[in-house]
């Protein structure tokens, strides 16, 4: 059975996570998502032990209190894409990298394009950080579908400094 909760993200934004008896399954920007990728099936549940904690965790990490996230996390996926996640991790906070140098981390350097579509159906965004990944001349493609709002919000927060959709290097 998956359960979800409605948390509070940045001033009228809010992210639905999604978890099961394994853990955290599932992170989205808008309740449509939520509601396609569950199948319509997941039951508000706010106060289940998973969700109060990624509440907890998304909340300092927010207010900059969090680097790192630490919750058990349910991942599902081909074996090339948890590689791919699994990896994500390693990417510091207030950090980017580039989808060559993710594909080169992996071991398969001219798998660029099959990095980003396995960035693009992370579904543990933020807790995978895939917004710490930019284009290879540092544009700010794709996030979340059509949300690069959120990923420049997201890298701002961590203090990279982002203008025109580009990460601006010191």
């Amino acid at each position: 059975m998956n359960y979800y909760g409605s948390i509070p993200l940045f001033d009228n934004e809010h992210v639905y996570v999604t978890c099961s008896g394994k853990g955290i399954s599932g992170l989205f920007f808008s309740f449509d998502e939520l509601m396609l990728q569950t199948k319509g099936t997941a039951t508000l549940l706010e106060n289940h032990e998973y969700i109060k904690e990624a509440t907890k965790q998304l909340h300092e990490y927010v207010v900059q209190t969090r680097q790192n996230f630490d919750l058990p996390l349910e991942i599902t996926g081909t074996a090339f894409q948890q590689k791919v996640w699994k990896e994500l991790k390693t990417i510091p906070y207030g950090e980017v990298i580039s989808y060559k140098q993710l594909a080169s981390m992996i071991g398969q350097p001219k798998a660029v394009r099959a990095v980003g579509q396995a960035n693009r159906r992370n579904r543990l965004p933020i807790f995978l950080p895939c917004h710490r990944v930019v284009g290879a001349s540092k544009d700010l493609t794709g996030y979340a579908g059509a949300q690069v709002h959120l990923k420049e919000r997201l890298l701002t927060l961590e203090g990279i400094q982002v203008a025109n959709g580009k990460v601006v290097l010191a």
